[in-house]
């Protein structure tokens, strides 16, 4: 058992909270800028909460945070009240928010110089996979630290790797979301072209996702969006925050992403219908727009 912090209660860190809690066995203490969420989550799986991030991680062996942007992770790390000012020597911090692999860089620069461990960590799997302890975890850093991480961070994964040196993990989960965009495009636009051709979408389904178009986006989302459901999973705005960065980054390297361009207009497109919140497949609903 270690003594962990989690910052952030968001609809993926509150159930990791609890993985960790539950499942991990730890002695979990949770912060999250809504207070009262923290004591919700406290009552629920009996771990402690705290009104500050550097109250939360104060003799902790690791640090967990799982919050919104670039900004929001400097918010919460940095700072009288931020969680380097609570963490004692040999500490490691473990970051699950998509950022950027130039914000992991630094951190794990900071974290070093101070004393400290980090290790990025950005996840996969959406709602579910948090909820479901069955996230794939992307993580950049030593190898000392990542295997001393390890365990605990399986307490809510399926599958956690190693990719490299701090910012490794963010770059992966770039490639991931690339590879995502160009999915639910196509898929998207299959089942648009079967629509209109006056297909059953079920059984086209049933029979090319065994196939080389199979994918977890077919399998897992066209019977919602064959109905034109869109309230479940990863938001637009989410993922339109996790495209910028995958284009931000590509500026910096030199590689070019036309697909990717594209689809963040369509997603762009997509907010001003009112979808901001839709789930990632809603490109469909773009594509039936009269």
């Amino acid at each position: 058992m270690a003594k962990v912090a989690f910052i952030g209660l968001g609809v993926m860190g509150y159930p990791m909270a609890g993985h960790l809690k539950q499942k991990g066995g730890h002695d979990v203490t949770v912060y999250n800028r809504t207070g009262a969420k923290a004591q919700k989550w406290a009552e629920q799986y009996g771990g402690g909460h705290a009104a500050t991030p550097r109250e939360a991680a104060k003799d902790c062996d690791f640090v967990f945070m799982c919050v919104g942007n670039d900004d929001d992770v400097r918010s919460v790390v940095y700072g009288d009240d931020g969680i380097f000012a609570g963490m004692k020597s040999g500490a490691t911090l473990i970051d699950n928010t998509t950022a950027s692999a130039e914000l992991a860089r630094e951190l794990a620069e900071t974290a070093n110089e101070r004393g400290f461990k980090f290790i990025d960590a950005p996840v996969s799997g959406g709602q579910a996979g948090a909820e479901n302890g069955a996230l794939t975890v992307m993580c950049g850093g030593d190898q000392a630290d990542f295997d001393a991480a390890k365990p605990v961070i399986e307490a809510y994964a399926k599958m956690v790797g190693l990719m490299g040196p701090a910012g490794s993990g963010q770059l992966t989960k770039m490639m991931n979301q690339i590879c995502i965009a160009g999915l639910v495009q196509g898929l998207s636009e299959a089942i648009a072209f079967g629509q209109n051709a006056g297909l059953d979408i079920e059984k086209v389904v049933s029979v090319i996702s065994k196939g080389a178009a199979g994918s977890w986006q077919m399998e897992n989302r066209h019977k919602t969006m064959n109905e034109g459901h869109y309230d479940h999973g990863f938001a637009v705005e989410w993922m339109r925050k996790d495209l910028g960065i995958c284009l931000a980054e590509a500026k910096r390297n030199g590689s070019r992403l036309p697909v990717t361009a594209l689809v963040d207009q369509f997603y762009a497109e997509v907010e001003a219908m009112g979808g901001k919140r839709w789930d990632t497949s809603s490109l469909l609903a773009l594509l039936n727009r009269t």
